[in-house]
């Protein structure tokens, strides 16, 4: 056995290079030491102190020393308090039962009461055995480790979220429960190097946060700056990301969002292999993730099942309705105040025939539209589920119908107001749709005031504001300002995925590379079934 362990340790390489796809290679290739508290060290600086691994070390027998580590969230925490750390505690099994030559047998055969449990060798098996939801059980003065079965955790249910719906993919959404969130992106990718950090922030409420990232794909700078913001927080209470949102974020006079909000953990799991960090609060079911893009809020978490045509034109017909939600109101009001001339001549007798009877200037008629639908929806959301919808399209056609009758608004203005607020609906972002709804009433006053040269200046005035915006130092529309042509295949269109080969380069500026050559698709070139042609002499 002696001569046996120094061809092992011979054989020990701690360097972690990069493999054929040019990623990091992040499980260290060797095998474990006899020394307990190296080998309890080494796990610890691999996983990056993350505050979700559980060690617990024990003296059992006489000589004998053992540490268990288990992955809070993903292991049954009553499973291996009673059945492996009961039993092990156990006075007759300490004195009697174990001896310093063949304790891991002993506790194997004789002192685990779980059918599942194996020995592992070396540091591949152990990390993916422990951020599988499995318990690790390492002894000092031995070269193997034991791996049990305990895969469990918080049962709650988890259902689908109720603000991002998919056609495609995963149905589980975040709850509120910090470790049930961090343990859903666990389980996505067992990787040691997906490093969290928690921390308490409220000085009433000591609210748990954590951060979340990939060590070697996130940009350390990031990392560091959003460490340093959330440590300077100095307030009493912290009940929702969106108070962690608003204390973090680059600028404040701004309506658009500069931190991506979701409650899919396949949303976050993606951001992170982009190298984003994510930040979770307990006590809510939504996570923050920065840096955030512009581009990224007319992305929905299914546009990457679907082939990339069709994820294409769903997101040019986002964009497409996003820009009608803005300016919509804004043209009609502009072109029938002062451009009549640009519209068709038949049309605009139309219109001029159906406002005939109504007394308000067209600004007016919008304005009362737009806040009778949006204090309509706003109802819609407060009032019970099942009352809700009712209430909000029932309001709607009674009350546009009541209004036209009534001589108060045209029909044109319902339909304009109708076709705006359908639009809005499209957004996958509720943050960005809400901040394209306060823009759009800022856009309606400028073009009463001064026609669609002012409507023009302010567009222009948006793009260039989004053009100076930044999300923890990257440019809020990267990959267009500043283009980045390697990073423009996911913006409003996207290509295919094996096309896709770099993450974007302002927000991980290291291991940029996440795929290899000769991805894309390589059919055979005879037919599969077809008989081959054999030669006829």
């Amino acid at each position: 056995m002696s001569f046996l362990r120094k061809i092992l340790k011979k054989k020990k390489s701690v360097k972690t290079g990069e493999d054929r796809s040019g990623q990091a290679a992040f499980i260290p290739k060797d095998y474990f030491g006899n020394n307990l508290d190296e080998n309890v060290k080494k796990i610890i600086e691999t996983l990056g102190n993350s505050s979700d691994i559980i060690i617990r070390k024990m003296e059992i027998g006489r000589t004998g020393r053992i540490a268990i580590f288990y992955t809070d969230g993903l292991a049954d925490d009553k499973l291996i308090d009673n059945n492996i750390i009961g039993e092990l505690i156990t006075k007759e099994s300490m004195d009697e039962t174990i001896s310093e030559q063949h304790s891991l047998h002993i506790i194997k055969e004789k002192l685990i009461s779980i059918s599942g449990v194996k020995s592992i060798y070396d540091w591949d098996q152990l990390f993916h055995s422990l951020l599988s939801g499995e318990t690790i059980i390492l002894m000092d003065n031995a070269n193997e480790a034991l791996s049990i079965s305990t895969v469990g955790g918080e049962k709650r249910a988890l259902t689908e979220p109720s603000t991002e719906l998919t056609i495609r993919g995963s149905r589980i959404g975040f709850i509120e429960r910090i470790r049930t969130n961090t343990s859903l992106i666990r389980s996505r990718i067992k990787n040691p190097n997906l490093w969290l950090e928690t921390m308490q922030i409220g000085k009433v409420t000591q609210t748990d946060v954590a951060i979340m990232y990939i060590n070697g794909i996130a940009n350390d700078k990031v990392i560091k700056e959003v460490r340093k913001r959330l440590k300077r927080i100095d307030i009493d209470s912290i009940l929702d990301t969106g108070y962690i949102e608003q204390l973090i974020e680059d600028e404040t006079f701004t309506t658009f969002p500069t931190l991506y909000i979701t409650e899919r953990p396949d949303v976050v799991t993606a951001n992170l292999l982009e190298g984003k960090v994510a930040i979770f609060v307990d006590g809510t079911p939504f996570v923050l993730t920065a840096p955030a893009l512009f581009v990224e809020f007319f992305q929905a978490a299914d546009d990457y099942y679907f082939r990339f045509d069709i994820a294409t034109g769903i997101r040019l017909l986002r964009v497409l309705a996003f820009i009608i939600s803005i300016i919509a109101p804004s043209i009609y009001i502009a072109a029938t105040t002062f451009h009549q001339e640009m519209i068709p001549t038949l049309l605009l007798i139309t219109i001029a025939a159906q406002r005939e009877a109504v007394p308000f200037p067209s600004f007016v008629e919008a304005v009362i539209m737009e806040v009778i639908f949006e204090i309509l929806r706003e109802a819609g959301i407060r009032l019970p589920k099942a009352i809700g919808q009712t209430v909000s399209i029932v309001g709607a056609l009674v009350i546009g119908q009541a209004a036209v009758q009534a001589g108060i608004v045209s029909p044109a203005m319902v339909i304009i107001v109708s076709i705006t607020a359908i639009a809005n609906f499209s957004t996958p972002s509720f943050s960005m749709a809400i901040s394209a709804r306060l823009i759009r009433f800022l856009f309606m006053i400028i073009a009463a005031t001064f026609g669609f040269y002012g409507l023009i200046m302010a567009i222009l005035v948006m793009f260039i504001h989004l053009c100076d915006l930044r999300s923890f130092g990257v440019p809020y529309m990267f990959p267009f300002a500043p283009f980045t042509p390697s990073n423009a295949g996911d913006t409003v269109i996207r290509l295919p995925i094996w096309s896709l080969k770099q993450r974007p380069r302002l927000i991980s500026q290291k291991n940029i590379i996440r795929s290899g050559k000769n991805q894309e698709p390589h059919p055979p070139k005879q037919t599969a079934g077809q008989p081959k042609k054999e030669n006829q002499e």
